[in-house]
């Protein structure tokens, strides 16, 4: 079990997201900030909110909904003031919270996208690494306008990522949701409370057989990460003073019903082909198809124990706790895969790299996500992405995310840095953006800039 350097007694939760609708229409009494009139006073509001909501990172993990915070303003997208308060705005972002983590949506509505579309147009002109994006896409509502050009900038920007909103508009049908920091799928007005994960390889070492993994050994790992988390949450609701102080939940833009624990998982490749004794990668996890079925055994144990225990102070997810495929630490190097991912540089065909994720994604109701990385002749190729994106989303892949490998801004594990920001800092030069020290650890060590290279035609 790792804490993520958590420690023993978080004094807020992990992930914050707030409920921004309240800010637009009521503004903050705290900030002494009143309902923004004008884009320009959004922008403003929104940048001063942002710098007081706390997080795991001390940056705020989810800026809000883009397309519903600048709704009010999207006819007047055609004024040459829109774009520069947009780009300055995006900028602001990009150079005082610096760190990859922190995490925007887009979509999915049909209505009310021209300010979207621009700010696609700046992220790919102005070439950010942050913030994160995600398109929330649902085939039967999101225009495909809309879905063309945030495919068109996700292969020059590696951003945005598709969500299946269909997939997890029907499990939060109780609260909207967000995505949050790498691909965290949380409540709207709550969050994650805490995130400790699973190291599944490690846990498959104890184990003398299959069966002794399966009764004794996986269970008292799972047994153990679920006490953790009640002792995180008991301390952070009962101990802390968040939620009896802090202005967030005074003012109402956070509840604490809407919060739940989260269960990080790492490693299923490598425990999977651990116990079936198999040493080649190659002969493995995403070749194997007793390892796939292993590993959809496993997560369902998982997933049944994880179930049964009753969580505390999440009422809104039934008392539950939620998987979360954790997407890695610059340390793990390359003994735990992220979540339930095939490992780098052993990936699969495209189309049977698709179909063994989407089986095991249902699992993880809190997030899971795989990165695809293409070669240069899909750049005309847009409208075919988009039907592989759709197909993956029917068959039950929660999470689809790509990037060009001619790209300098890339995704690495869930987060974007830059290549340009890596090699300053391997030469010793300073690098703005926190998430560049991991990017240069995950590509070191876990070799997690060097996935397949899928070529159209090809694969």
């Amino acid at each position: 079990v790792c804490d993520l350097n958590e420690g023993y007694a978080p004094y807020r939760p992990r992930y914050i997201l707030p409920d921004y609708d309240i800010l637009m229409k009521k503004g903050c009494k705290f900030l002494e900030l009143e309902p923004a009139k004008t884009l320009l006073e959004a922008c403003n509001n929104l940048l001063i909110f942002y710098k007081h909501l706390p997080s795991i990172t001390s940056y705020p993990v989810y800026l809000g909904n883009f397309t519903d915070l600048f709704m009010p303003w999207d006819d007047e997208v055609s004024n040459p003031q829109t774009k520069e308060i947009l780009k300055l705005f995006l900028k602001h972002i990009d150079k005082t919270l610096c760190d990859s983590f922190v995490h925007a949506n887009i979509g999915p509505k049909s209505f009310f996208i021209l300010n979207v579309l621009l700010i696609l147009n700046l992220t790919k002109e102005m070439q950010l690494a942050i913030p994160n994006i995600t398109l929330l896409y649902d085939d039967d509502i999101t225009p495909h306008d809309l879905a063309i050009a945030s495919i068109d900038t996700m292969l020059y920007t590696s951003k945005p990522s598709f969500a299946n909103h269909k997939m997890y508009s029907k499990e939060h049908k109780n609260n909207p949701y967000g995505i949050a920091s790498c691909y965290n799928a949380l409540n709207i007005g709550g969050g994650g409370y805490t995130l400790p994960r699973l190291r599944l390889y490690e846990i498959s070492t104890e184990a003398k057989s299959l069966d002794d993994f399966m009764d004794n050994v996986l269970p008292k790992y799972v047994k153990l990460i679920l006490e953790n988390i009640d002792q995180r949450i008991k301390f952070i609701v009962e101990e802390s003073s968040f939620f009896k102080s802090n202005f967030l939940v005074k003012e109402g833009f956070v509840q604490r019903e809407k919060f739940t624990g989260m269960v990080g998982i790492v490693g299923v490749a490598e425990c999977t082909n651990n116990l079936l004794g198999i040493k080649d990668k190659a002969l493995g996890f995403g070749h194997n198809e007793k390892a796939e079925a292993l590993a959809a055994k496993i997560l369902a144990k998982i997933e049944e124990m994880v179930n049964n225990h009753k969580g505390l102070y999440c009422s809104l997810c039934d008392n539950k706790y939620q998987m979360h495929a954790q997407v890695g630490i610059d340390t793990d190097g390359t003994d735990d895969a992220p979540g339930c991912r095939i490992p780098v540089g052993y990936e699969p065909e495209l189309y049977k790299h698709l179909m063994i994720e989407s089986k095991l994604h249902k699992y993880f109701p809190c997030g899971v996500g795989d990165i695809f990385k293409f070669d240069q002749t899909w750049l005309n190729s847009r409208d075919a992405i988009l039907d592989i994106i759709k197909g993956a989303f029917n068959s039950g892949l929660r999470y689809f995310t790509a990037y060009n490998q001619d790209n300098d801004v890339v995704r690495v594990t869930g987060y974007l840095v830059k290549k340009s920001e890596i090699d300053k800092l391997t030469h010793g030069e300073q690098s703005i953006n926190n998430c560049t020290i991991f990017g240069k650890g995950a590509k070191e060590r876990g070799h997690a800039l060097e996935r397949k290279v899928y070529g159209k035609g090809t694969n």
